[in-house]
């Protein structure tokens, strides 16, 4: 038995779930170029067209991002416009985030992103929904 087995790359879990991000997110690239936007601007995009208005603290837990990450990306998605921050009336320490019209108006634009990136990629129905499922168990334990 090789005593060094666990070090190599192929029987490391988190290298296919690396390379996979990796590949996943350029694939988005260049529809996302087109809105003017980065993954993670795109995503936290998502949560602002569903739930308007959030903490920036919440957000971060939605999208597994510190407030390091997250700084500089609601600073670039205020300054195109797309949302605004002000501190909560309640409690001065929240900070808020609100979607703008504009980033309401982006979401048109942007709704046809999914389908396109979905159509990047050879995979199955049944194994995106289960890959889909164990990605967020996986998630679901780090975070538990």
């Amino acid at each position: 038995m090789d005593e060094y087995a666990s070090l190599r790359l192929e029987n490391q879990l988190c290298f296919p779930l690396y390379a996979a991000s990796r590949e996943v997110i350029k694939r988005y690239r260049p529809f996302l170029d087109a809105l003017g936007l980065t993954y993670t601007q795109y995503i936290a995009m998502m949560v602002f067209w569903a739930e308007k208005k959030i903490s920036v603290k919440e957000l971060g837990k939605r999208l597994y991002l510190d407030s390091g990450t997250l700084t500089p990306v609601l600073k670039s998605l205020e300054t195109k416009g797309y949302v605004h921050r002000e501190r909560c009336a309640e409690d001065e320490r929240v900070l808020m985030v609100e979607i703008t019209n504009d980033g309401e108006k982006l979401k048109e634009k942007a709704k046809s992103v999914p389908a396109k990136v979905a159509g990047c990629f050879r995979l199955e129905k049944d194994d995106a929904a289960a890959l889909y499922r164990l990605l967020y168990k996986l998630l679901a334990e780090e975070n538990g």
